[in-house]
């Protein structure tokens, strides 16, 4: 009994030993083979990304405007208050070092009173010259009425004294004259000196306001109610310490958290896949139990090299359609954006393919292996829809098989392909179609909560 058992095994295992060869190629074992069986199911195409979370509208606070026109470009904030902290109207939120501010006013006063001593010495002056001309005029007038007294009496006189007492008197007039002429251009000169001294000490005196304007400002309050948030730069954060320039004085936030969006990032491969109004779902790494629907509402042109990226990345801005009250700003994301999705479709893996001119499998055709020719359609990172040349339940190669070239092709009939290319592009346009329907719907959302007010809802509020 024993030995027809032995004889039973011998025999089994021979037939499964000359099966498997059977299935193997004429130069490549099956077991260094994966194979395949297809099926057919929904094919969901995806592009997964990550981010963080950010306010869609945000009230800014900001330290003193101008500054750069009274020559203060940078200011260290001595102190912030926490971040989170949820603050009222006109709480304290910041103060600026005023070391700056203090040499400026400094300076502004010591040119305040430099340019009055100037300005007083200017009129000492002006009234000293116009005295020193009145008087020289008076002298002059003096000196014309002896020369008319002595033209007078030189009538009886040789004609040459006569002729000199009349040169005498019209030189006496010439001088009076240009005196007189003198006098009112000194008067118009110390007129202009005085008015530019003035003006400039004007010029100081309004320098000096703003700067008493700019110190009232050095202490930030909050301009309405809200939780801090700090304001984030190429460099980093806003914190205690950190400096603000004058063009961009921007020290904290207020953002509106009813109303949420996720900053994400797409590898530039996936981008062209991307468009407005996409649906997503998003998940909240702080609240892993959740996941909260989006809609893509903002597809960045041009891309960006980030350093917790290996390539560059396209900014993709995702609306969340219900907030969490416990969502924060900078919280981090991870959201899959679904570009479409097909029923009941046969999907292969994308290495099962291989091409030339034309796309192929390697297919088990009733024992033997075959070069089959497939029509794709749509695809995903992993998996590419067959729509034609495979059946529901066939078996193919992962892998192209070493005598490839040798193998009998099988070529779809080109009145099918033309058929299958029409069906596609037909596909291809419901698709941009229903595209183009959810951008207007995202459009409308991005419109509507646009024009709300500040605070008010972007969202379903969810209160746990």
């Amino acid at each position: 009994m024993k030995k027809k058992l032995i004889i039973a095994g011998v025999v089994i295992g021979a037939i499964a030993v000359i099966y498997v060869l059977s299935r193997s190629s004429a130069t490549l074992d099956a077991s260094e083979q994966i194979i395949y069986e297809v099926k057919r199911s929904d094919f969901g195409q995806s592009v997964k990304a990550t981010g963080e979370l950010q306010a869609k509208n945000s009230k800014r606070i900001l330290g003193p405007p101008g500054l750069q026109q009274l020559g203060i470009y940078n200011t260290t904030i001595d102190n912030l208050i926490p971040e989170g902290t949820v603050v009222k109207k006109g709480d304290f939120i910041a103060s600026l070092n005023r070391n700056e501010l203090a040499n400026k006013l400094t300076e502004a006063s010591t040119e305040i009173d430099r340019v009055m001593t100037q300005l007083e010495q200017a009129r000492i002056d002006t009234a000293i010259d116009l005295r020193g001309l009145r008087d020289q005029i008076d002298n002059l007038e003096f000196s014309l009425r002896e020369k008319e007294l002595l033209v007078s009496q030189s009538q009886f006189e040789p004609e040459m004294v006569i002729r000199q007492a009349q040169l005498d008197l019209e030189k006496a007039e010439r001088d009076l004259r240009q005196t007189k002429e003198n006098l009112k251009l000194k008067k118009q000169q110390a007129k202009a000196k005085i008015e530019e001294i003035s003006t400039l000490l004007r010029q100081q005196q309004n320098k000096m306001n703003r700067l008493n304007e700019a110190a009232a400002g050095f202490t930030i309050m909050a301009p309405e109610d809200g939780m801090l948030i700090y304001y984030r730069t190429w460099s980093g954060k806003i914190t205690s310490g950190s400096q603000i320039n004058a063009w961009d004085p921007v020290i904290a936030e207020l953002p509106d958290l009813t109303d949420m969006i996720t900053k994400s990032y797409v590898n530039e491969v996936d981008i062209n896949k991307i468009r407005v109004g996409l649906d997503a779902d998003v998940k909240v790494d702080a609240l892993p139990d959740r996941v909260f629907a989006g809609k893509v509402i903002s597809v960045a042109n041009v891309g960006e090299e980030l350093r917790s990226f290996d390539s560059k990345v396209f900014e993709v801005k995702i609306q969340i359609m219900e907030v969490d009250t416990l969502m924060r700003p900078s919280m981090t994301t991870g959201a899959e954006i679904y570009i479409d999705e097909l029923k009941d479709v046969i999907a292969v893996p994308m290495d099962a393919l291989d091409s030339d001119s034309l796309t192929y499998v390697y297919k088990l055709d009733k024992g033997r292996l075959v070069r089959q020719e497939v029509i794709t359609g749509v695809s995903s990172d992993m998996k590419v829809v067959i729509a034609h040349g495979l059946e529901e339940g066939d078996e193919i190669y992962l892998n192209a098989p070493e005598n490839k070239d040798d193998l009998p092709t099988v070529f779809i009939d080109e009145a099918i392909k033309a058929n299958i290319q029409e069906q596609l592009q037909q596909e291809k346009e419901a698709r941009q179609k229903r595209w183009a329907e959810k951008v207007e719907e995202a459009a409308k959302i991005s419109d509507s909560q646009n024009s709300s007010e500040s605070g008010s809802g972007g969202g379903i509020i969810i209160f746990n």
